[in-house]
């Protein structure tokens, strides 16, 4: 009877609804924190900002949060796990898709390294030409690979941080005798924490096995 926007409602409508009725409805029913993935959702889906691959999968991960929360008052008759089922099967093919991507990227780079090899033989013959070239190509050649190489060093010890942030939490949580001295998350957060990383994992092991 007091609701901001009458049904029937459009996606923009919904979360202003959300947004509206936060403090006195929704906030009761799940974690209040959960107000900021309404206005990621709503400053991305609602508006004409073009969205990358990367803020995609952002938003699947957010809305599948908003599910899961969602998720310990009802399943609202079957509609919410049908729901949750359908944000993670876009994520899982937006990770597909990515990781094609990124063996496509790994492909044409080990074709550079290749046809490198090649002009250094050729090189060789060409003493003059070869001193240009060392110029022109190889101090960026290597830039690029050391810059590769610390985004995967960054990746792998985030992951590792991860995991000893989130092993120490659930021993804390099923230890009775544990002190805790500091406010912890809730084993909701912890959970699509690791989520989260399952699928940073996995991302990686796929990588690692092309």
């Amino acid at each position: 009877q007091i609701l901001y926007l009458k049904p029937p409602w459009t996606l923009a409508n919904l979360l202003k609804c959300y947004k509206k009725h936060w403090m006195a409805v929704f906030g009761y029913v799940v974690p209040r924190s959960l107000l900021s993935t309404i206005e990621c959702l709503y400053k991305h889906l609602c508006t004409d900002k073009t969205v990358d691959s990367s803020t995609v999968g952002i938003l699947l991960q957010e809305s599948k949060k908003l599910l899961h929360a969602f998720s310990s008052r009802s399943d609202y008759n079957g509609v919410l796990p049908q729901a949750y089922a359908e944000v993670n099967k876009l994520y899982q093919t937006l990770t597909e898709v990515r990781g094609a991507l990124a063996f496509q990227d790994l492909s044409e780079d080990t074709m550079v390294l290749s046809e490198n090899a090649v002009c250094e033989k050729m090189e060789a013959i060409t003493p003059n030409l070869q001193n240009r070239e060392e110029k022109k190509s190889h101090p960026s050649f290597h830039v690029a690979q050391e810059s590769r190489h610390q985004e995967i060093w960054s990746v792998l010890e985030a992951v590792w941080n991860t995991i000893n942030l989130y092993s120490i939490e659930i021993f804390q949580k099923l230890d009775p005798n544990a002190v805790t001295l500091t406010a912890k998350s809730s084993f909701e957060e912890a959970f699509l924490g690791l989520q989260k990383l399952l699928a940073a994992v996995n991302d990686i092991h796929e990588g690692i096995s092309r």
